[in-house]
């Protein structure tokens, strides 16, 4: 049974106290989160804090996320909680959900997207590279509330041997209608990976989004 929460967390950049805004950061299947840390050091902005938790055991759930969802729930949940609480904390220390933004690849990327789908409101924004949201095919995602306009990148390799084309652009289109502002890139032949310009289009979400 996985237990996410009592797992390290990690912190790059300035304080929460003393940040402008912050980002949560989610490794993929067989990471850490110290993996994040040279992603982390590509944002250009200076004021940014980095919260980066770590999964039990490497991985946050044990199967694809394109299974029947009770087969991840255990997993999921907990990082669900980890999240809650890391979202907390920020604004604890006067990070509101608009100066926050959540990253992920792999499984980190379907995290960020499944718990801004349960938790929608206004977002600094989301990036998530190489995942989508969870459940078999099939599988619609709907709600009342709004994501207000929330910025999000989602990237993805247009022939990924984890991630269905269709789930990344099923994952966008719920998104939209939930009401985020989203832009999806497919890149040709990249496979499951991160590409620089992944990362920099990630840095201008994050510039942008800090400028309103």
């Amino acid at each position: 049974m996985s237990c996410h929460e009592g797992q390290p967390l990690l912190h790059e950049g300035p304080e929460l106290p003393v940040a402008d805004a912050a980002m949560i950061m989610l490794h993929g299947r067989g990471g850490a989160a110290a993996d994040m840390k040279s992603l982390a050091s590509q944002f250009t902005d200076a004021n940014l804090a980095f919260l980066l938790p770590q999964a039990e055991g490497g991985s946050w759930y044990p199967y694809s996320f394109l299974v029947p969802y009770q087969q991840n729930r255990v997993g999921v949940e907990s990082a669900m909680t980890v999240l809650s609480s890391l979202v907390l904390e920020a604004e604890l220390e006067r990070i509101p959900p608009d100066r926050l933004f959540l990253y992920g690849f792999d499984q980190g990327a379907c995290l960020a997207l499944e718990f801004v789908v349960r938790h929608p409101k206004r977002y600094a924004g989301v990036i998530a590279l190489g995942g989508g949201l969870f459940g078999p095919p099939g599988t619609t995602w709907e709600g009342e509330a709004t994501l207000g306009g929330t910025p999000v990148f989602i990237g993805c390799s247009d022939v990924d041997p984890q991630v269905p084309r269709s789930r990344v652009e099923e994952s966008a289109e719920a998104l939209r209608r939930l009401g985020a502002d989203v832009v999806m890139e497919l890149y040709p032949g990249m496979g499951h990976t991160i590409s620089r310009a992944e990362m920099e289009a990630a840095d201008a979400l994050v510039i942008r989004s800090l400028e309103r």
